[in-house]
């Protein structure tokens, strides 16, 4: 008789809704409603199409499209869209590491960044910043009267979110 085959442990598998909390669950749902433009349950190609031009990014390269659709192992429906997340967000970034990353820019610890020294950075470095993202980063974290960049703010909104008054 053939041996048992062994079944394999699929990591995150249909335990992937016990990786968020509800309120997270419920974003991501939200997030994937929108961008599931032809509401057929699944994002492929002509979503994220649509998605980038719904955001004001027209001519999104065709390859482009493909490496993002090719990141998930099947179709993308909404379990596998949060699965994707999940991977992502693993051992993502805790305030202390992002802050840690900003301390770089700030060897003597001041708290702060000058804000025209961060914009070269971003749009120089690595995976640069248009200006178009710039002027969203400043626009929601504006610099102080002296061009200063609270990065501690910055850092804790990103991990915390903003609370909503």
């Amino acid at each position: 008789q053939p041996p048992k085959k062994a079944k394999k442990k699929i990591e995150g598998g249909s335990n992937v809704f016990s990786m968020f909390e509800q309120t997270q669950i419920q974003e991501f749902k939200e997030a994937f409603t929108i961008m599931d433009q032809n509401r057929d349950g699944f994002i492929d190609k002509a979503d994220l199409r649509d998605t980038f031009a719904a955001l004001g990014r027209l001519n999104v390269k065709n390859e482009e499209l493909e490496e993002m659709v090719k990141e998930a192992p099947g179709p993308i429906n909404f379990t596998v869209f949060l699965t994707m997340f999940g991977e992502k967000l693993k051992g993502t970034d805790p305030e202390e590491t992002i802050l840690n990353a900003f301390k770089i820019f700030d060897p003597e610890g001041k708290g702060h960044i000058k804000a025209d020294y961060i914009k070269e950075m971003l749009m120089t470095q690595a995976d640069r910043f248009s200006q178009e993202e710039i002027n969203q980063m400043f626009a929601a974290f504006p610099p102080d009267v002296s061009g200063n960049l609270d990065y501690k703010n910055l850092c804790y909104v990103i991990t915390h979110g903003e609370e909503k008054d």
